[in-house]
C-alpha cells in the first residue's frame, strides 16, 4: 500500500453512492452538535483527504501477538476527556467501536487495542507509525461507575483483557483493592502482563490449555475466591458474551453487584441508528449511549448473542468485497 493511499478514507459500500454526501453532512453536524471530536476535513467514497489539518497520526504501534495490535493515536481532545469504560469509533474501513485502553494527556495519545478479525481491522493493522486516520470519534459511552468500590474483582477474557485493563487501573489508582482475573486460550496469546500486574493488587492468569501453569477459565478462579470467603463490592466482567453470562450467573447467589461491558454492533455511536440495542431488565437499551456498562444480572444474554451473530455471513464475505464503482478489493 502506497503511503498516500494510507491517507484515504475508505467507506463501506453498503448503501447507494448518492446517499454518501447526505450521510457526510449528517454526521459532520451531528458530531458538532454533541461536542465530539472529529476531523475538520471531510471526504467521501475513498476521496483523498486533501488539505486535511486534523488527521489523527499514529504515534506508536506494537504487535502484542500474532493477531492483536496496540496503537497509540494522537487525539488530544479525546485523551483529555477519556475515562475508563468509554470508547471511540474509528473508520479505517467500516465504522467500528474500539475501547480506549489508555490515555496519555501529556502527549495527547489515545491507546486502542484490536484483534485482526475482519476486513476493517486488517485495514487498520496495515497502517504504520506516521500514518494517519481521518476519523477518530470520541470519547463515547458512559464511563464505568466506580464510586464506593473499595474491593473489586475484574475479569477479562481474550481481547476483553484490553478493556478490563483500564477498569482495573482506574480502580487501583483510586485506592481500591483489585483482584484481576485474565484468561487466554494459551500462553502465546497473553498480552499486557507487565501493565496488568501494575494495575491490581493480585493478578490471576489462566489459560484454556494450562500452558501458562494454571488451566481453566476466569470464572473458575473467581469461584475459588468466593468459596474461600472472599467478598467484593463489585465484579466487573469483560469479554465474550458466554464468559460475561457465566460471571453474572456465578455472582447472582452472592448478591454481588456485577458490571458487564456490552460490545455490540454499532454505526453512529450516538443512539440514532439503533444497531447496538439490547434488552436489559426487560427494556430496550442502546449500548452506545446507555452503556456500554450494564448490570450483568439484568442483561438478556440470549438475545444479545443472537443479534451479534446476525451478520456473520456478511462479515466473512467482507474481505472479498469488490467495489462496483472503483473495482477495488478490500
Amino acid at each position: 500500500m502506497r503511503a498516500e493511499a494510507k491517507r484515504f478514507r475508505l467507506l463501506s459500500m453498503a448503501g447507494p453512492a448518492r446517499a454518501m454526501p447526505i450521510a457526510e453532512y449528517f454526521f459532520n453536524h451531528m458530531y458538532t452538535f454533541f461536542g465530539l471530536t472529529r476531523s475538520a476535513s471531510s471526504c467521501t467514497m475513498g476521496e483523498k483527504a486533501r488539505g486535511a489539518t486534523a488527521l489523527y497520526k499514529i504515534l506508536r504501534k506494537e504487535r502484542l501477538n500474532d493477531t492483536t495490535t496496540l496503537m497509540e493515536i494522537h487525539a488530544p481532545h479525546v485523551a483529555n476527556k477519556a475515562l475508563p469504560g468509554q470508547f471511540i469509533i474509528d473508520e479505517a474501513g467500516e465504522r467500528v467501536p474500539l475501547t480506549i485502553a489508555d490515555a496519555n494527556r501529556e502527549i495527547g495519545g489515545v491507546t486502542i487495542i484490536f484483534q485482526k478479525v475482519g476486513a476493517t481491522t486488517r485495514l487498520l493493522d496495515a497502517l504504520e507509525v506516521g500514518d494517519s486516520l481521518l476519523d477518530f470519534v470520541g470519547p463515547l459511552g458512559k464511563p464505568t461507575q466506580t464510586e464506593g468500590i473499595q474491593r473489586a474483582a475484574v475479569l477479562g477474557g481474550g481481547l476483553g483483557v484490553a478493556i478490563a485493563y483500564p477498569q482495573a487501573k482506574g480502580l487501583h489508582q483510586a485506592g481500591a483493592k483489585v483482584d484481576l482475573f485474565v484468561g487466554f486460550r494459551n500462553r502465546d496469546l497473553i498480552i499486557l502482563e507487565k501493565e496488568l500486574r501494575a494495575a491490581c493488587t493480585e493478578l490471576n492468569i489462566v489459560t484454556d490449555d494450562g500452558s501458562n501453569g494454571r488451566k481453566g477459565f476466569v470464572t473458575d478462579a473467581l469461584r475459588e475466591k468466593l468459596e474461600a470467603g472472599e467478598t467484593y463490592d463489585a465484579v466487573i466482567a469483560i469479554g465474550p458474551l458466554p464468559m460475561m453470562r457465566a460471571a453474572a450467573n456465578l455472582t447472582r447467589p452472592y448478591g454481588i453487584r456485577t458490571i458487564v461491558s456490552m460490545n455490540s454492533i454499532m454505526i453512529d455511536g450516538t443512539g440514532m441508528c439503533g444497531g447496538c440495542r439490547l434488552i436489559v431488565g426487560g427494556e430496550t437499551k442502546f449500548a452506545c449511549v446507555d452503556g456500554p456498562d450494564f448490570d450483568g444480572h439484568q442483561v438478556d444474554f440470549d438475545s444479545a448473542m443472537k443479534r451479534l451473530n446476525l451478520y456473520k455471513a456478511e462479515e466473512a464475505q467482507a474481505s472479498e468485497h469488490v467495489c462496483r464503482l472503483t473495482g477495488g478489493k478490500r
